[in-house]
């Protein structure tokens, strides 16, 4: 379940996303924050943010309003339920689960697939949940993905 929410841009630069309580309640709100669409999840105490739209992304499934949450190696993660593509919610950094053939005895570890999602910044003041605008001076591999979006008017291609 899920709520979404209309972000309003409060004075001091922050982008209100909802009520804490509500999102707390639906685990997750989506918001468009400078044009682009926003998840904010609530998981295991937590407020955390990505873009919505998945640098691996498949125009027809890849919203992260579809994905769950699961922990992986002590982190915790949303999962895209067709593509089965792992992304931590603290870095956005991508996961995936490999072995060093050059070792005595491999052991599957998860590590970084070498491309991350844009992350922002959540705000929790008076019972509401902000997140801060983009800084996009530097880039992400979801920047691509969630401006293509922008400008098709938020109609998936």
């Amino acid at each position: 379940s899920s709520s979404t929410a209309t972000a309003e841009e409060e004075p001091d630069g922050l982008i209100l996303i909802g009520k804490e309580d509500d999102i707390k309640r639906s685990g997750r709100a989506t918001a468009k924050v400078d044009g682009r669409e926003v998840v904010v999840f609530y998981h295991r105490g937590k407020f955390h943010a990505l873009d919505s739209r998945c640098y691996p992304w498949d125009p027809m499934t890849c919203c992260f309003s579809f994905f769950f949450l699961q922990d992986i190696d002590g982190q915790a993660c949303i999962v895209c339920p067709w593509h089965k593509y792992k992304i931590t919610l603290e870095t956005g950094e991508g996961l995936y689960e490999g072995v060093n053939p050059l070792e005595p005895s491999p052991r599957p570890k998860w590590l970084s697939m070498g491309v991350k999602q844009r992350i922002h910044q959540v705000t929790v003041a008076n019972g509401k949940v902000y997140v801060s605008p983009p800084d996009l001076s530097v880039k992400f591999d979801s920047d691509y993905f969630a401006e293509k979006y922008k400008k098709s008017g938020g109609v998936d291609m």
